[in-house]
């Protein structure tokens, strides 16, 4: 705890500085500016080359030390798809990924599981790389397309998957009903996302609401949803049937946050290939990535998984 002190004060300085420095390419303004920092960071490729094909975190259900960061990503597809009961449909079943990326998750749906995938983001960039990474033997798609303003018929997908995109969504309850208009009656809603801490019992005090501030501005985020509000969107939509269920996997993926800085030191190569600008670009992430893990281990931040049926 005492080392976490300077760590945190550090963190947070820096951050605070580099939110002035660079203010303009990192908060959240609108949906083109969610769109240009995802673009940015495709293009650099060094999310890529050091995390591999998922962004998301990744879930831990042994020993921190003996799971690998890529394999934890993996490992965290395989425990939201069979927590939501996407396991249960069948093979050709389609599936909507909302925020796909550069596509792992869906190679993954439409690899293993034989399901019919179609990957949506709002960044060009990714699409683009998405489709150079995906063989054309899967049954997998991806196009640009604003998830507020879904492209799609009513009731056109078997199962919704969505993993870390509704940060970055400034109408939480209109996030919620596309993906619920699109799925059809008796179809499966996959949800994970990072959520924030339900101040109705505590408020955040001034170290909380500086940090939760950097966290928004710093990777484009309007605002984070509690996860009961969440809920509360998905109950209300008048597209879902039945109740909505909920879980907090903080717990389980936590250690992502130690691992995503840890593997700038386990591929140093990584830098060399890339150049000097990437030694830059993954610095400057540093700090946010350390409030990150503070805010999560505080639970000021919270990893809510959702479930429910069209």
């Amino acid at each position: 705890m005492i080392l976490w002190i300077p760590l945190f004060i550090s963190a947070l300085f820096v951050s605070y500085l580099l939110s002035i420095w660079l203010k303009r390419n990192r908060k959240y303004k609108s949906k083109e500016s969610v769109s240009n920092s995802y673009d940015s960071w495709t293009n650099d490729r060094l999310l890529e080359q050091l995390w591999g094909e998922h962004i998301h975190l990744g879930y831990y259900s042994q020993a921190y030390e003996r799971t690998d960061f890529r394999k934890a990503k993996i490992d965290f597809v395989h425990q939201l798809v069979s927590w939501s009961g996407l396991d249960k449909l069948p093979k050709g079943s389609r599936i909507l990924d909302v925020g796909c990326g550069i596509g792992g998750s869906a190679r993954i749906l439409a690899r293993d599981y034989q399901f019919d995938v179609l990957g949506i983001t709002i960044s060009a960039e990714q699409v683009s790389r998405a489709k150079d990474l995906t063989s054309s033997d899967l049954s997998c798609r991806f196009e640009v397309m604003d998830a507020l303003e879904l492209n799609l018929d009513n009731g056109s997908f078997d199962g919704i998957w969505s993993v870390e995109a509704g940060a970055h969504m400034p109408d939480k309850s209109k996030y919620a009903d596309e993906m619920l208009r699109v799925l059809r009656p008796g179809g499966v809603l996959a949800v994970a996302d990072w959520n924030r801490r339900d101040n109705k019992s505590r408020s955040d005090d001034f170290c909380e609401k500086l940090v939760m501030k950097q966290l928004l501005n710093q990777w484009t985020h309007p605002e984070f949803s509690t996860i009961r509000g969440f809920q509360s969107d998905l109950l209300n939509s008048s597209f879902v049937a039945g109740s909505v269920d909920i879980d907090d996997w903080t717990r389980f993926t936590i250690p992502s946050w130690h691992d995503s800085i840890l593997e700038g030191i386990r591929r140093p190569k990584v830098f060399i290939e890339l150049g000097p600008k990437s030694l830059y670009q993954g610095i400057r992430e540093i700090p946010t990535i350390l409030l990150m893990r503070w805010a999560f281990a505080r639970g000021l931040m919270q990893f809510g998984v959702f479930r429910a049926r069209g």
